[in-house]
C-alpha cells in the first residue's frame, strides 16, 4: 500500500462465486468508527444508494438488549463492501497458512454496510452507556466493492431468502422474556389448552389437529395481564390458567377436540371461539373479568353458557368477528368481539368502546 496508515485486521480467507472475500472479528468500539452513517445518501433516491434508510425507531429496542443482557447476548455478522486498497498477508503460502492472516485496508477507503447497518446503530448507542462493551467482538464480513450495482445486488441476495421466524417459534425459544415464559407454563399447566397447541408455526393448515397456535395465546395472554402489576411470573401464571380453565368449563368443544369426539378442522370450520381474533377478545375480558371477586368472575362466565359460537350465527357474529361470513381480525374486529363479550357477561364498556359500538349499531341499521 501506498499509504502509511492502515487498519489491520486479523482475517480468514475465503472464496464466494470466484471472488475473495475475508471474515474478521472487530472490537465493538471500533464499529462506530470505521462504519460511518452517510447522512448524505439518505437525500439520495433509492436507485443511487447501496443500502435502505436506516429505520430509526428499531433502534432503541436492539441497544436496550445489548446493554440489558450484556452477559447473555447474540449478535450476527455485519456483511460490508470495501471501496479502497485491501491487501491480504496470509500467514504461509501453503494449506491452512495461506488462509488465515491479516487484512489490511487503508484508512481513506469507503465502507458500506451491506446487511447490519440497525446492529451497527445500536452497538454505538449501548456504547454509550456501557462503554466495557467495546472490548467485545462481532464478526465482519468483508467483501471488495466493485461499485454500486454490485453493492445493491449484494444488499438484494442478502435478504432474497430472509425469512422472519414466526411468532409461535420466538415465543417458544424465547428463555429471558418472562411474559413468554408464562404463557408457555400456561399452555402447559391449564386444562384448557393441553394437547390442542402447535407450539411453532403461527397459522394452522387445515389438517391440523391443534386448535390453537402459541402466538395467539401469548397475545391473549398479554391483554389479560396488560396494566396489571404483579410480584412474580407464577402469580400471573396461575391467574392466567384459572380464567382459562374457567372459560373452558362454557367451551365444550375444546374438550371435545382433547378427547377426540370432534376434529380441530371441524371445529375451526364451523365455530369462531377457536380462532385467533376470539382469543383475543376472551384475553381483553379476561382482563376486566380477572379484577372482579373469584365468586363473581364465575357468575359474569357463567353466562357465556348461553353463548351460540357457531359461525352460522351470523346475528351476532358479522361485522364483529366475520366480514361476509370470512373470520376477520383488524383491531376494530377484536374491539367489536370484546365489546359484544362484555355485553353479554354485564361488564360495562369504556367511553371508547361505546363510541365504536353506537357506530356500529348505526351502520347495521344503514343510518
Amino acid at each position: 500500500m501506498d499509504t502509511q496508515f492502515e487498519y489491520v485486521f486479523p482475517a480468514i480467507r475465503g472464496i464466494q462465486a470466484g471472488r475473495e472475500y475475508y471474515v474478521s472479528m472487530c472490537p465493538l468500539r471500533l464499529i462506530p468508527k470505521i462504519f460511518l452513517f452517510d447522512e448524505v445518501e439518505v437525500e439520495l433516491v433509492p436507485e443511487l444508494r447501496a443500502q435502505r434508510i436506516l429505520n430509526h425507531s428499531r433502534v432503541p429496542a436492539m441497544a436496550s438488549y445489548l446493554i440489558e443482557n450484556k452477559k447473555d447476548y447474540v449478535f450476527s455478522s455485519i456483511t460490508a463492501s470495501v471501496n479502497g486498497l485491501v491487501k491480504f498477508e496470509p500467514l504461509g503460502e501453503k494449506g491452512d497458512a495461506s488462509r488465515v492472516g491479516s487484512l489490511k485496508i487503508d484508512m481513506n477507503s469507503q465502507f458500506i454496510i451491506n446487511d447490519g447497518q440497525h446492529r451497527r446503530a445500536a452497538i454505538e448507542i449501548a456504547l454509550k452507556t456501557r462503554p466495557e462493551l467495546g472490548d467485545e467482538t462481532i464478526s465482519v464480513v468483508f467483501f471488495i466493492d466493485k461499485g454500486l450495482e454490485r453493492c445493491q445486488q449484494m444488499f438484494a441476495d442478502l435478504n432474497r431468502y430472509a425469512i422472519r421466524t414466526s411468532p409461535s417459534i420466538g415465543v417458544l425459544y424465547d428463555h429471558r422474556d418472562e411474559r413468554a415464559i408464562m404463557s408457555k407454563a400456561v399452555v402447559k399447566q391449564s386444562k384448557a389448552f393441553k394437547d390442542i397447541v402447535e407450539m411453532e408455526k403461527s397459522s394452522l393448515s387445515a389438517r391440523s389437529r391443534k386448535l390453537f397456535t402459541l402466538s395467539a395465546i401469548h397475545s391473549a395472554n398479554m391483554a389479560i395481564i396488560n396494566g396489571r402489576e404483579y410480584e412474580n411470573v407464577e402469580e400471573v401464571i396461575e391467574l392466567c390458567c384459572i380464567y382459562w380453565n374457567e372459560i373452558y368449563k362454557h367451551i365444550p368443544e375444546w374438550r371435545q377436540v382433547q378427547e377426540g369426539k370432534l376434529t380441530s378442522g371441524e371445529v375451526r370450520q364451523s365455530y369462531v371461539h377457536s380462532h385467533a381474533i376470539v382469543l383475543q377478545a376472551l384475553g381483553n375480558l379476561g382482563k376486566e373479568i380477572t379484577k372482579l371477586p373469584k365468586a363473581q368472575q364465575k357468575e359474569r362466565l357463567n353466562l357465556l353458557n348461553e353463548l351460540n359460537w357457531k359461525r352460522s350465527n351470523s346475528d351476532q357474529w358479522e361485522g364483529r368477528c366475520m366480514l361476509g361470513g370470512r373470520i376477520q381480525k383488524s383491531s376494530s374486529n377484536v374491539a367489536l368481539t370484546t365489546n359484544f363479550l362484555k355485553q353479554r357477561t354485564d361488564l360495562p364498556l369504556t367511553p371508547e368502546e361505546e363510541r365504536l359500538e353506537d357506530a356500529f349499531n348505526r351502520g347495521e341499521n344503514g343510518h
